[in-house]
C-alpha cells in the first residue's frame, strides 16, 4: 500500500526525522492560509502515488500567499499525468503546502528488502534529486549498500560508513546517522517494504531535512497496523483493484491488455502472461486465483473481468492442485449463467479432478475454446481477442 507525500513526512516526523514545516490543503483557499502562516518562499506540491510530479508540472514554487493560491487551483484543477501515471493521469485531491529549503546539497536514503541478503538493506547516495536508477545505470559506485541485520538492527557503525561515503562533513555524521537509524525504526515498526527519502536535503547552513519522503507498506501486514490502513487513498487505486480486494482476491494486478487471464498459482500466472507475450499478445491482468477450495471465488474474478472493458478474451490456465479443477469448471459454468460474459473464453485444465471438471463442463453446454497445453491456449485467446477465429 502506498501513502501521500504528507502522510509519509508525518510519520517520519514521529520517528526524529526532521521534516520542513508544512501542512495539507484541501482547497485552494486553505493552501492561501497555510502560505500566510508559514511565510517566505513556499513549494505547493501535488499530492500522488506517483512520481515525476516536477516534470509534470505537480511541484510549483511561490513567493506569496496569493501565488499559493493560483498553483494549488492549476495543480488540483486536472488530473496530473507523469512517465508513472499513464496518458490518463491521476486525480489531485490535495496539496502539501511547504516552506522552500534553501538547498545546498542533494542526498538520497532509502531501505528495501533485498531477496538476496534475505533482509532489509540501507542504500545511500552522495546523488540525491534524480532517478536512482538512472544513478544506478550510470555511477554505480555513488550507491552505497548496509544490509541490516533484523536481530542486531541498525548499528551506528553503518551510519558513520555511509555517511563517510557521501562525503558529509564531520559535524553532519551524527544527525545523518540519528536519521539513517530512524528510518530503519520506522521501516521495522510499520513493516514497510520500501522506505525512501529522496532528495535528503542539506541546506546552506549544513542542516539536513528530509525535503520528500516515499513509504510503501507490505498488504499482508496491513492487519495489525490499523493506523497505517486508514491512511489509504482510494482515489489513487484502480477501481478494479480496489474491486477485487473487496472480493478477497488480493494477487490482482490491472493490466494494459485485453487478454483477461486466470491461473492458479504466481509462477503460471507469470509464464502464463510471458506465453502470450511471446506469441504477441498482451494480457488484460495478473490474477493468481491461489488455492481454490470455493466457486464463489472464480465467479469473482469472472465479474472483474466483466467489468473490465478493455478484456476482448478469458484465458484459463488451470493446474489443478490445491486447486481442484472441478471447483475451477463450476465456477466457469455459474459465472456464464449468472452474468453477461461476451469475452469468449478460452480454457486450459490439467490436474486433480479434471475428469469430474470435464463432465461438469460438458454437460453444461457453455461455449468454451480448449486449449490442449498452454502455448496452444495463448494462441488461441490472441486469435479470440483479435476477432478471429481460434
Amino acid at each position: 500500500m502506498k501513502v501521500h507525500e504528507y502522510q509519509s513526512k508525518a510519520l517520519l516526523k514521529e520517528y526524529g526525522i526532521p521534516v520542513p514545516p508544512g501542512e495539507v490543503a484541501q482547497t485552494p483557499a486553505q493552501a492561501r492560509e497555510i502560505a500566510a502562516r508559514l511565510g517566505g518562499e513556499i513549494v505547493v506540491k501535488a499530492q500522488v502515488h506517483a512520481g515525476g510530479r516536477g516534470k509534470g508540472g505537480g511541484i510549483k514554487i511561490v513567493s506569496s500567499p496569493a501565488a499559493a493560491e493560483a498553483a494549488a487551483a492549476q495543480i488540483m484543477g486536472q488530473p496530473l499525468v507523469t512517465h508513472q501515471t499513464g496518458p490518463r493521469g491521476v486525480p489531485v485531491p490535495c496539496v502539501l503546502v511547504t516552506r522552500s529549503v534553501d538547498i545546498a546539497r542533494e542526498l538520497y536514503l532509502s531501505i528495501v528488502i533485498d531477496p538476496a541478503a534475505r533482509g532489509p538493506v540501507l542504500m545511500a547516495s552522495e546523488a540525491g534529486g534524480m532517478d536512482i536508477e538512472e544513478v544506478a545505470a550510470k555511477t554505480p559506485e555513488k550507491i552505497l549498500h548496509a544490509p541490516i541485520d533484523p536481530v542486531a538492527g541498525f548499528q551506528a557503525y553503518m551510519g558513520r560508513r555511509l555517511s563517510f561515503g557521501m562525503n558529509l562533513a564531520a559535524d553532519q555524521i551524527r544527525p545523518a546517522s540519528d536519521i539513517m537509524g530512524g528510518l530503519y525504526r520506522l521501516f521495522r515498526d510499520k513493516d514497510c517494504s520500501l522506505a525512501e527519502i529522496n532528495p535528503l536535503a542539506m541546506d546552506k547552513e549544513g542542516k539536513l531535512w528530509a525535503v520528500d519522503a516515499k513509504l510503501n507498506f507490505d498488504d499482508n501486514a496491513l492487519g495489525r497496523h490499523q493506523d497505517v490502513s486508514a491512511l489509504r487513498d482510494p482515489s489513487q487505486e484502480d477501481a478494479l483493484e480496489l474491486q477485487a480486494i473487496s472480493y478477497g482476491i488480493t494477487n490482482y494486478i490491472k493490466l494494459g491488455g485485453n487478454i483477461g487471464c486466470l491461473v492458479n498459482g504466481a509462477g503460471l500466472a507469470m509464464a502464463t502472461m510471458d506465453t502470450i507475450k511471446h506469441f504477441g499478445g498482451d494480457p488484460a491482468n495478473f490474477l493468481d486465483i491461489g488455492g481454490v477450495a470455493r466457486v464463489e471465488r472464480v465467479v469473482n474474478a469472472f465479474k472483474l473481468f466483466v467489468a473490465d472493458p478493455q478484456v476482448k478474451a478469458i484465458l484459463v490456465n488451470i493446474y489443478g492442485g490445491i486447486a481442484r479443477v472441478d471447483i475451477i469448471a463450476q465456477g466457469i459454468v455459474d459465472s456464464m449463467k449468472t452474468m453477461e460474459v461476451k469475452a469468449p473464453i478460452v480454457v486450459r485444465l490439467a490436474g486433480t479432478n479434471l475428469e469430474e471438471g470435464e463432465r461438469i463442463l460438458k454437460e453444461s453446454g457453455v461455449k468454451l475454446i480448449r486449449g490442449k497445453d498452454l502455448a496452444d491456449a495463448a494462441q488461441k485467446a490472441i486469435a479470440a481477442a483479435k476477432g478471429g477465429r481460434a
